[in-house]
């Protein structure tokens, strides 16, 4: 069984040959080339779950794959392969989803007379791998190729029907967004080469290590003036901004809602186990490095906490059942960074396992709404839809329930945990940690109201419509993945329950147990001495139980829950949220981010780059061209002198050797 994870580049592989045969000969096969995909992301899903079982037995993998520069100035640029414990949990989640999302699609797209599925399972395809590639890369400059590549997929597939308006539009707007935190990330690349000559994420020689080392005092890293300590929380920053970019925090998570005009089947790979999970896997996966800065772990948390609270206000008000479950996106990652921020490294983790289930879950349970609704997403034109389509709305309770935080199911364990852990570190005297943990708490009551919002305008009710009177049936290619993702958001949180082990004493808390055993020592242990050493994180050792600060998230969770069950579920619900006035109309429109940032473009950056232009033009290139100019014009002078003509030239040099006859001699009589 050992010898498994020698196949591990195959998982990646596989996906990819799917793009490739959807791409080529995709027309000519059945479902545009969709069974292709769906037995590539099975062969994935397969060799995922062997590699699970054998990293549970102590096995870790790495290797070099490719090497395509070497020796620039001792720097090697190579393409490997690292399985450990968290990227291995990784390629179960990514290869599960994106395997039942194939199947899906088969309901959603086939079935509904789509054309340009070849493209569309091509995309499908190269998206998944270019993931699983990210999820294995064992370099910084390897996960960034990936993670552009990512971007790109979502650009293509965002913009599917690229005959509408609306998507084109929104997939350019995906993609700027994210490329202006890539480009912050792409500088800090460039820094940890500079800083440690390497971007390796294991061994001791690793960039992770070396900033452990150089604090500690037992290594010399190149910091450009500045101190370690700032220079790290520098280049942390700089790798931040694209992982702000790719999981749609604040001030960069605009592009994520107009996402939703791609196909629901991309919307669930988008943010369940893609695009959006690559930024935050990504600071999972160097949390070595951010564990040595405080700063930049504050400002994680912050930014997490305030994304969190953000999010799930706007979507209070949305109208649209795939607009509320973006905004819950957005929202959801802020929970996972901050708990990242906070010091709760597995708690990030759990959550993101929890949230790939329980999302893709409710965006596909969403897509079998839109089939039923013949593509109309306004929950005020839905109801009575729970006796009408009992598959979908059992499994879509179910992710409701986890995504609200409602005991037992999973999002209840992995929430309360980031919320825990967070709580417990601010309380070690970081008042950032604090005010971070206030805004996730509060963002607690808002995600229950929402969320049940939108399983009473959707499900519960009289039908308001004609078509929600007569729904269009679904077949069991779209109820197989709900029934499959409906089990696990009930019962993924299982793997963590640390309020349990606290109030019984049982080791359950397994997924604590298999990130324990890292690769090259980067354990939980080790995470939390360097938190402790460089961040205070735990310091004062503190104990605090997370019985009550459970019962207080749960409280809140039910209260939201409640409050929209009053509102909502009756025969003919009201749009209570019109009694907020002037503030539905700021929420509904986003806090008016999308005209902000129009106006930052027109406003500012634009006369900014003209005046840039107008003095590059002016100034530098007229200094540039003055200079030439004068060459210019002394050589055409010059050159009026080579006439060819002998006599011209004998002239010239009589002339010439007068002059400096005369000169010599002037001279001369001076010096006397």
């Amino acid at each position: 069984m050992a010898g498994i994870l020698d196949f591990a580049p195959a998982i990646v592989l596989l996906p990819f040959v799917s793009f490739l045969v959807a791409l080529a000969v995709g027309d000519r096969l059945p479902k545009g080339g969709a069974y292709a995909g769906i037995a590539a992301t099975a062969g994935s899903l397969v060799l995922s779950i062997a590699t699970v079982l054998t990293v549970a037995g102590g096995q870790t993998y790495d290797a070099t794959i490719y090497t395509w520069a070497e020796g620039l100035e001792a720097v090697d640029l190579t393409f490997g392969v690292l399985i450990d414990p968290l990227s291995a949990m990784m390629l179960l989640i990514v290869t599960l989803v994106a395997f039942l999302v194939h199947v899906f699609s088969l309901g959603y797209m086939n079935d509904e007379g789509e054309t340009g599925l070849p493209r569309y399972y091509a995309g499908l395809g190269l998206f998944t791998a270019s993931m699983l590639g990210f999820v294995v890369a064992d370099n910084l400059l390897m996960a960034f190729m990936f993670f552009e590549l990512v971007g790109l997929c979502s650009y293509l597939l965002i913009g599917f029907h690229f005959r509408e308006p609306g998507p084109p539009s929104a997939a350019k707007k995906a993609f700027l967004v994210t490329r202006f935190g890539d480009y912050f990330f792409l500088v800090g690349v460039v820094a940890v080469f500079a800083t440690f000559g390497t971007a390796s994420f294991v061994g001791s020689e690793s960039f992770p290590a070396l900033a452990e080392a150089a604090l500690r005092g037992e290594a010399s890293v190149t910091t450009f003036g500045f101190a370690p300590q700032t220079w790290f929380t520098i280049v942390g920053l700089l790798v931040l901004g694209g992982v702000i970019g790719k999981s749609a925090q604040f001030p960069l998570h605009t592009w994520l809602p107009d996402a939703m005009e791609g196909p629901t089947p991309v919307s669930a790979l988008i943010h369940a186990a893609t695009m959006v999970a690559a930024g935050v896997y990504l600071v999972a996966r160097m949390y070595g490095f951010y564990a040595v800065s405080p700063t930049a772990l504050a400002i994680i948390a912050f930014v997490g906490g305030f994304t969190a609270l953000f999010a799930a206000t706007m979507g209070l008000v949305k109208r649209e059942i795939k607009q509320v479950l973006a905004y819950s996106t957005i929202s959801q990652y802020g929970y996972m960074m901050l708990a990242l921020g906070g010091g709760g490294y597995v708690a990030a983790t759990f959550h993101l396992m929890t949230h790939a289930f329980f999302k893709a879950l409710l965006f596909l349970g969403a897509g079998s709404v839109i089939i039923a609704m013949h593509h109309n997403e306004n929950m005020w034109d839905m109801g009575g839809l729970k006796d009408k389509m009992p598959v979908t709305y059992y499994t879509f309770l179910s992710g409701s329930l986890a995504l609200a935080g409602i005991f037992p199911f999973a999002g209840f364990w992995s929430k309360d945990e980031v919320l825990y852990e967070t709580l417990l570190h601010g309380l070690d005297g970081n008042p950032i940690l604090l005010g971070a943990y206030a805004m996730g708490l509060l963002a607690v009551f808002f995600t229950g109201f929402y969320t049940f919002r939108m399983v009473f305008l959707t499900f519960h009710g009289k039908p308001r419509t004609q078509t929600a009177e007569d729904p269009h049936g679904v077949r069991w290619n779209v109820k197989f993945p709900l029934a499959v993702l409906g089990v696990l958001a009930a019962v993924a949180g299982l793997v963590n329950m640390v309020p349990v082990a606290e109030l019984t004493g049982l080791h359950i808390e397994f997924l604590h147990t298999w990130l324990e055993h890292g690769y090259a020592g980067l354990t939980t242990e080790h995470y939390s001495t360097l938190l402790q050493d460089f961040a205070g994180y735990g310091a004062a050792g503190l104990h605090l139980s997370p019985l009550l600060p459970g019962a207080v998230s749960l409280g809140l969770a039910l209260a939201g829950s409640g409050l929209a069950y009053l509102l909502y579920n009756v025969p003919e619900p009201v749009r209570h949220t019109d009694r907020l006035g002037g503030i539905k109309k700021v929420l509904y429109n986003n806090y008016y981010q999308d005209e902000y940032q129009v106006w930052l473009a027109n406003g500012v950056t634009r006369p900014v780059a003209r005046a840039a232009n107008k003095f590059d033009g002016g100034v530098v290139d007229g200094v540039v061209n003055g200079v030439s100019g004068v060459s210019l014009f002394a050589g055409g002078r010059v050159r009026r002198i080579q006439t060819g003509v002998v006599s011209n030239y004998a002239v010239l040099l009589t002339l010439g050797l007068t002059a400096l006859l005369l000169a010599f001699g002037i001279l001369g009589g001076w010096f006397v």
